[in-house]
């Protein structure tokens, strides 16, 4: 005799609780809409305006060589200090501004989140699923912990609330979002805002930005677009001179 009862075919599942069906190709779209609004009802919640954003290697350690302790450290310095002047700690309009937000990670990253909880301000990490490298750093605020799936999405979050950009040495993913982010405001797809990056010796050994110049790939005036910097302090004096709103 046929079993009548249905209510365990995935069919009879509602769609908001049907795994299966969530994760399926056909509600892509939907996912990376969830991505979006999560994050942003969440940081609206938080009355978090807008962030400093900082990039640089997962793999620079507190207990690695000499170079890379001076890196961390002065993550570390820079996420302090940033977080201390720049308006995170919540002042009387009661929205925090220049928040410090980072891939979420271990090395660079951790550092910058460790500054801005010594400062004893809020700071964001944004995660992403990765099969290595990839966990949240224990500096993360509780609450402000938040991993995707998409890159774009993740991105996207990172690039719009950024009053200024500070990067790091790093590898291809440090690249990718310092290019990136010359490239939107290069466009006039995003507001020019300070992109600041540390460390001189590595990026003029890293990067020939003179080159795409020398060969006509982007025009001189695109070199304005950035400045390089060997000292915390300075790299928040050259924020402030590009405009950074405190």
């Amino acid at each position: 005799m046929e079993d009548l009862s249905r209510e365990t075919d995935p069919t009879y599942r509602l769609a908001a609780l049907d795994q299966d069906f969530i994760l399926g190709d056909s509600m892509r779209g939907a996912r990376f809409m969830m991505e979006y609004a999560k994050a942003e009802e969440i940081l609206r919640r938080e009355r978090i305006r807008s962030t400093i954003v900082v990039f640089g290697s997962a793999r620079v350690r507190e207990d690695g060589s000499a170079w890379q302790l001076k890196t961390y450290e002065a993550a570390r310095a820079f996420g302090r200090l940033a977080s201390e002047r720049g308006g995170a700690l919540n002042g009387q309009s009661g929205w925090r501004d220049n928040v410090i937000a980072t891939g979420g990670g271990p090395g660079t990253m951790e550092a910058a989140n460790r500054g801005a909880r010594e400062a004893g301000a809020v700071t964001i990490g944004f995660n992403i699923s990765l099969p290595h490298e990839q966990y949240p750093n224990r500096y993360i605020s509780p609450g402000l912990c938040f991993q995707f799936h998409y890159f774009a999405m993740r991105k996207m979050h990172l690039a719009m609330r950024a009053n200024a950009l500070m990067i790091f040495p790093g590898g291809f993913g440090t690249m990718d979002e310092l290019f990136e982010t010359l490239t939107l405001c290069q466009t006039g797809k995003m507001s020019p805002i300070p992109i600041i990056l540390y460390d001189k010796a590595f990026w003029n050994e890293a990067v020939n930005f003179n080159a795409f110049v020398e060969r006509g790939t982007i025009d001189p005036t695109d070199l304005a677009l950035f400045d390089i910097v060997d000292d915390p302090e300075e790299a928040w004096e050259r924020m402030l001179e590009r405009g950074l709103a405190v």
